[in-house]
C-alpha cells in the first residue's frame, strides 16, 4: 500500500508525469504478478514433472481421482498400477500427483 502511495504522489501537477506515474505502477503490478503467482506455479510443475520422471516399480502413488495404489510397471507415458489384489489399472503418467515426499506412504 505505501509503494502505490509513493508511485502515485511522484506524479506532479504536469501531465507528463502522471503518465509515467501510471507506467510505473502497471510495471510494479506485473512483477508482483510474475514472483507471487507465476513463477511458484511454473517451479511446482517442474516438480510434478521430475517426481512423475522419477516413478519407480514398488513405489506408492496417488492418483487425481483419490485412488491409493502400487507402481507395478512403468512405460513411457503410462504407469500400470495395483490398487487391491489382481486389480490393476493403467494410468496416465499426469493422472499422478504429489503428496508429500516420494517415498511417503499414503495417509490412512
Amino acid at each position: 500500500m505505501n509503494l502505490t502511495f509513493l508511485l502515485l504522489s511522484l506524479g506532479g501537477q504536469g501531465g507528463q508525469d502522471k503518465g509515467i506515474s501510471t507506467v510505473l505502477m502497471f510495471a510494479v503490478i506485473i512483477v508482483v504478478f510474475y514472483f507471487f503467482m507465476i513463477r511458484p506455479q511454473r517451479k511446482r510443475q517442474k516438480e510434478e514433472k521430475a517426481f512423475r520422471d522419477s516413478l519407480q516399480k514398488g513405489q506408492k502413488i496417488r492418483t487425481v481421482g483419490g485412488l491409493h495404489g502400487k507402481v507395478c510397471e512403468v512405460k513411457e507415458t503410462t504407469v500400470v498400477v495395483e490398487f487391491a489384489n489382481d486389480v490393476r489399472i493403467e494410468v496416465d503418467k499426469a493422472a499422478i500427483v504429489i503428496h508429500g515426499s516420494p517415498n511417503q506412504e499414503p495417509a490412512k
